[in-house]
């Protein structure tokens, strides 16, 4: 199902729907309330970085940073990930053993690969039931603390710390549940969260309309931390050769994604002084093929570009269609944390199996 796009409308011929699912997600979120469904404690504290709505948020550069912030102070790091259209059908499955990574994106999916090359001594695992893909890694791994990627929504295991991930750019995305509009669950429950983390925070009439909403169902405001993500450097995509952000600057460009969020990436590209030219969007998670290259290829040739540009989360599923005459590259993106970044680090850096989150006080 093709859901609606970030910063779009309500689709109100479809609230029918949306009352229905939300009857649905409603109970199930009773009967954990309820104590009729329990959640499955590890022996080990567990970070969940996810959101609620569809799409992209920008989960995947928070996972990075968590993970280097808690690296940094010593902690032996484990992310389990559900490997969303992965092609292997493990129920466990190691992307990661913190030396090498050991599968590619199609095996893995391409975040959790992502995620792989991006934090290299961390332990990275994907797997349905995270439950006991938790209990797989911690067998067989000396690891202290666990980073759930998009488990927000994952009630089954017990997290110490929920941080939630709202884009700044999608306001109208929290007005309706889905298929409406893009909540996976009413946004009032984002105050069960410990952490509410605004993404791409650029622009404060932005910021104002999600505080707006937050405001509304009764979320203290005050308490969001704010984070950009700004171009680090661009990678050749088959070399994996890094140059300077400014190395753009003046070169026409075709971009290619199939990411969550392709206007977000698109004016990426123009920050660092790219010309865009053209553009050839997906949707998040496409699965390229020879086809897919070969008519870029021909798009772009008709433009004089003078590089294709694509993102980070793209180019591992590209690299293996390219030759060494394509001028291909991906721009990576950093997490800066430009608001709430002391409280955010004192809730990340000390984990504690016993920590009181605001569901427990409610």
């Amino acid at each position: 199902m093709t859901w609606l796009n970030p910063g779009q409308p309500v689709r109100t011929e479809l609230g029918w729907a949306s009352w229905f699912y939300g009857l649905v997600i409603r109970l199930g979120l009773w009967c954990y309330r309820q104590e009729w469904c329990v959640s499955t404690r590890l022996p080990c504290p567990v970070i969940s970085v996810g959101n609620l709505t569809v799409g992209g948020t920008g989960k995947t550069p928070m996972v990075i940073l968590l993970t280097e912030w808690l690296q940094a102070k010593g902690r032996h790091v484990a992310v389990l990930s559900r490997g969303y259209k992965r092609t292997s059908t493990a129920p466990h499955l190691l992307v990661s053993d913190g030396s090498r990574v050991l599968v590619g994106p199609s095996e893995a999916g391409d975040e959790p690969f992502l995620i792989a090359q991006r934090c290299p001594q961390a332990i990275v695992a994907v797997g349905g039931d995270r439950v006991a893909l938790g209990r797989w890694v911690l067998g067989q791994y000396p690891v202290d603390c666990i980073i759930l990627d998009d488990g927000f929504q994952h009630r089954a295991l017990h997290r110490d710390i929920d941080v939630v991930l709202l884009d700044a750019t999608d306001a109208m995305g929290l007005d309706a549940l889905l298929p409406a509009g893009r909540l996976r669950e009413p946004l009032s429950e984002v105050k069960r969260a410990s952490a509410v983390v605004m993404t791409r925070a650029d622009s404060r009439s932005d910021v104002e309309a999600v505080c707006s909403r937050l405001h509304a169902v009764g979320y203290p405001v005050q308490d969001v931390i704010e984070v950009v993500f700004t171009p680090e450097c661009v990678v050749a995509v088959g070399t994996h050769m890094r140059r300077s952000p400014e190395w753009g600057q003046g070169k026409k460009a075709w971009l290619v994604s199939g990411i969550g969020n392709s206007r977000s990436f698109h004016r990426s590209a123009q920050s660092i002084g790219i010309e865009v030219v053209g553009e050839t969007a997906f949707e998040d998670h496409h699965s390229y093929d020879y086809h897919d290259v070969q008519k870029i290829r021909i798009d772009a040739k008709t433009k004089w570009v003078d590089i294709i540009l694509t993102t980070e989360k793209d180019a591992g599923k590209l690299s293996s269609f390219l030759t060494s005459d394509d001028s291909w590259w991906a721009l990576r993106l950093q997490a800066n944390v430009v608001r709430g970044e002391e409280s955010l680090r004192r809730l990340i850096e000390t984990p504690s199996s016993d920590r009181v989150t605001s569901e427990a006080r409610a």
